[in-house]
């Protein structure tokens, strides 16, 4: 996509800037790490990611978003050989080791870290969760995903697949009643005294088991950690089913979505918003969704072109495919070059394929590259190409049509797409009124500056996380854990 007309009526409100990156080579646009410009294959450089988060703080992200998966993408081909040759996010680290390290060379950017709730049990979690909000005053963000891939239910396991996708979220759903009843409610918010004259480090009063016995969990607590910052970190979660819905719209502070349109981005948005009130409570415009959007600038559209051209020289179609086969479960190596694929006799090609051909020129052609093509460069999101006014205008689209507050923004080059994002695309939001000039509380957590509040270092009173929070002060007897 090129050129946007220009919007009328922009909203004033500063948006939610974010980077999205992960810790491998190319992230959503697999072979760009041949690019002579491209430094993602530094990933296993720890100053690789200091640096990234030193200059992304100077130029006023709100946070740094860090995706992850659990196993590779076998499903093109019935092999890993493809995303092993082209590097689609494989290999691929693990991500909140490295969140410390940005958070020590940085005082106000936030870190929101993938973490499955289907491979890992919640008591190990909700420490090693409580442990990084402490090392980041507080800085710490969670997006909550159920994993996708079979083969990390090979690895890690020993099942030839995953839970049902309803079941995953059923687990889910307890997982975060044990994480609650963890972060919020096995120790009262002033449980350490450190008095150095009695001796006493925490008032043993204060701390209790939780007795968690579940379908899925046994846990008796109490958490290993004291309270955190945050007591539970910022909580972001990106479901798009019926069941991944629901858990947004109770648990979701922010929800990442990847659409081919602001419509299609709409319609989910306003129906998660819609749960949020009618069944959990929740005023729905306080959750943000931030956007993947894949911002290719220039100082002319010619130039911002031409870099979208020469990008195009790199992108492997094999990892493409590698990537859509992943996140789809559908092996496009079945089909010949030029079939169309919305012809084939399968229904779920023929509707998935037809999602991204919606919004493509009526008479083009989908075949297997066609698709490949698509998801070369940006993964599933969006690709804007142009001049920092013509990208302003596209986000704005974004916000207007599909009422999204923030987007994730992808790179091809790493880390040059985040420069020319700070050279080019801020300002001209900052112009517009929708980039703020500072961190709204600086040196503040992530949630304070994710709601512009100072003091909000906890869950919302309405969300559901609030109401297990034992509270300094409270007696015991007055806080039971909720169910």
């Amino acid at each position: 996509m090129s050129t946007t007309p220009a919007i009328q009526s922009r909203p004033k409100k500063p948006l939610i800037v974010n980077a999205f990156v992960e810790m491998c080579s190319g992230h959503q646009s697999p072979g760009l790490w041949r690019h002579p410009d491209d430094e993602s294959w530094k990933f296993n450089d720890l100053d690789h990611w200091v640096e990234l988060a030193k200059l992304l703080e100077e130029a006023k992200f709100h946070g740094i978003f860090i995706a992850d998966v659990l196993g590779g993408y076998d499903v093109y081909k019935n092999s890993l050989d493809p995303a092993v040759i082209s590097g689609a996010q494989w290999p691929v680290n693990e991500p909140l080791s490295v969140v410390p390290a940005m958070a020590a060379a940085t005082k106000n950017i936030g870190f929101g870290v993938t973490v499955s709730t289907t491979y890992e049990q919640p008591y190990h979690l909700a420490r090693r969760l409580a442990t990084v909000d402490h090392l980041t005053k507080g800085r710490l963000g969670w997006n909550i995903v159920t994993s996708y891939l079979d083969s990390a239910a090979r690895n890690i396991h020993g099942k030839a697949t995953q839970l049902a996708h309803d079941d995953r979220y059923a687990q889910a759903e307890e997982y975060m009643r044990v994480m609650y009843k963890l972060f919020q409610s096995s120790w009262r918010d002033d449980a350490v005294i450190l008095d150095r004259e009695r001796g006493i480090y925490t008032d043993p009063a204060l701390v209790r088991q939780i007795n968690h016995k579940g379908k899925f969990f046994d846990v008796p607590g109490p958490a290993i950690t004291q309270p955190s910052p945050q007591r539970t970190p910022l909580l972001l979660q990106a479901g798009t089913s019926r069941a991944g819905k629901i858990f947004a719209a109770q648990h979701a502070e922010a929800i990442f979505t990847s659409a081919h349109s602001p419509a299609v981005c709409a319609k989910s948005i306003t129906e998660i918003r819609e749960l949020a009130r009618t069944e959990f409570g929740r005023d729905g415009n306080k959750i943000k969704v931030l956007a993947l959007v894949t911002p290719i600038l220039g100082r002319t559209e010619e130039e911002a072109q031409a870099k979208h051209a020469e990008y195009r020289k790199y992108a492997s179609t094999e990892g493409a495919l590698a990537l859509f086969g992943g996140w789809t479960g559908i092996d496009l190596n079945q089909y010949g070059d030029d079939e169309e694929l919305r012809e084939v006799e399968s229904n779920a090609v023929k509707s998935t394929v037809a999602g991204y051909a919606k919004f493509a020129p009526q008479n083009s052609k989908w075949t297997k590259h066609t698709v490949a093509e698509h998801v070369a460069i940006g993964g599933n999101g969006p690709i804007i190409v142009g001049t920092p006014e013509q990208v302003a205008d596209g986000l704005e689209r974004w916000v207007e049509e599909g009422g999204v507050g923030g987007f994730n923004f992808a790179y091809a080059l790493f880390p040059q797409s985040f420069k020319d994002i700070i050279e080019f695309l801020l300002p001209e939001l900052r112009r517009r009124g929708l980039f703020w000039d500072d961190y709204a509380v600086p040196g503040g957590t992530y949630r304070e500056n994710f709601y512009g509040q100072q003091g909000q270092k906890h869950p919302l009173p309405e969300h559901v996380a609030a109401k297990f929070q034992w509270r300094a002060g409270v007696p015991a007897e007055e806080h039971q854990i909720p169910e």
